[in-house]
């Protein structure tokens, strides 16, 4: 039985280098829009806490990577912006080639905090 990962940077040591590479980037563009946020895993996948609340996580699989706003409602609210990804109400789907934007990253991540103040 393999070992779960305890941490964020041993579950991306796992991975092959262009996905490890790429959710990096996805990791710096959290880090980057909410730097309060704490690092941890859960549901068996790097995430980011704020106050107690799950905010955001994201994953490699073995055909693409995805990100989860923790939300069923937050990818809809830039739903616009997502045009072209593969997305369902709790993740958007995209390759380690393409990635996904810092800029989506930051939206989703503001949206989903917005979406805990409520």
């Amino acid at each position: 039985m393999a070992k779960r990962p305890r941490a964020i940077d041993e579950f991306l040591a796992g991975l092959p280098v262009e996905q490890r590479s790429v959710l990096e980037k996805v990791r710096r563009a959290v880090q980057g829009a909410v730097p309060e946020a704490e690092e941890c895993i859960c549901y068996g996948m790097p995430a980011f806490r704020l106050r107690g609340k799950l905010i955001t996580g994201f994953r490699g699989a073995a055909n693409h990577c995805s990100f989860h706003p923790m939300s069923g409602t937050t990818v809809s609210t830039l739903k616009a912006e997502l045009v072209g990804y593969d997305t369902s109400p709790g993740t958007i789907r995209f390759t380690a080639r393409t990635g996904l934007p810092a800029t989506i990253v930051g939206k989703l991540v503001k949206a989903r905090i917005a979406e805990l103040a409520e």
